[in-house]
């Protein structure tokens, strides 16, 4: 059996895994699309999204928002229609209003009153504020793509947030819903690894990029993994 008593402390990815980031990429783009009579079904708009977006994070750092904004652009030349003023921070200015999952505060609620939380995101710190007070909990360590200047699945953000923590790899617990963003670099520090599959039961791997990586435990939302947590915790 996993046994989740010897973490100290759980480290989440945000968007994807704590934020419907596909909820709310979709709202902003089809929205836009409709407004230009441009026709794109959405798994097709979140594989677009997801190579483009890899695509940029994977060169020289630049910021989130600017990541987005030729995230937008190459959406543009892709499906052939104009960006106007404005068009190109429209996923940016939308990422506040991306909805929590609806399991979310709850379930981080109750995990905080057993363990450390912290955060590792690929976004601006100003963007993940306007995401903070969403979630329900305060955080103790919060590290951004912006304070380690690089993106998952490059290892900097965990290996960040384990000196914050003064913590080996082995008594904290990553949480995340991006087998390629978080399963394969957390697991290639010797961190221990739940596999949010938010996306089960249906096909391909959405906003991010296809892996091969192999997560401790899979579940299906965050209520799963606190069922399991308190069922240990009960029969201990």
């Amino acid at each position: 059996m996993f046994d989740f008593r010897r973490f100290r402390a759980l480290t989440f990815d945000c968007y994807g895994t704590l934020i419907d980031w596909e909820r709310g990429i979709l709202t902003a783009l089809q929205s836009l699309l409709r407004h230009r009579g441009v026709a794109c079904d959405d798994e097709r708009l979140l594989q677009m999204y997801a190579a483009f977006e890899a695509e940029a994070e994977a060169g020289p750092y630049m910021p989130y928002r600017d990541v987005l904004r030729r995230v937008m652009a190459r959406m543009a030349a892709a499906l052939s229609f104009p960006l106007g003023t404005g068009d190109e921070d429209r996923l940016a200015a939308s990422l506040a209003d991306w909805p929590p999952f609806p399991d979310t505060v709850a379930a981080l609620r109750a995990l905080e009153t057993r363990y450390r939380l912290a955060i590792v995101s690929n976004v601006d710190d100003d963007l993940f504020a306007g995401t903070k007070a969403r979630l329900g909990v305060d955080f103790d360590v919060v590290t951004t793509a912006q304070q380690v200047r690089s993106y998952k699945p490059a290892t900097a953000h965990f290996t960040m947030a384990l000196a914050r923590r003064a913590l080996p790899p082995s008594e904290v617990l990553h949480v995340a819903q991006s087998l390629f963003h978080d399963v394969a670099p957390a697991k290639s520090l010797g961190m221990s690894m739940v596999w949010v599959n938010r996306r089960a039961g249906r096909p391909g791997s959405g906003a991010t990029p296809p892996a091969d990586a192999r997560p401790d435990l899979e579940v299906p939302d965050l209520r799963s993994l606190v069922a399991l947590i308190e069922q240990q915790t009960a029969t201990a």
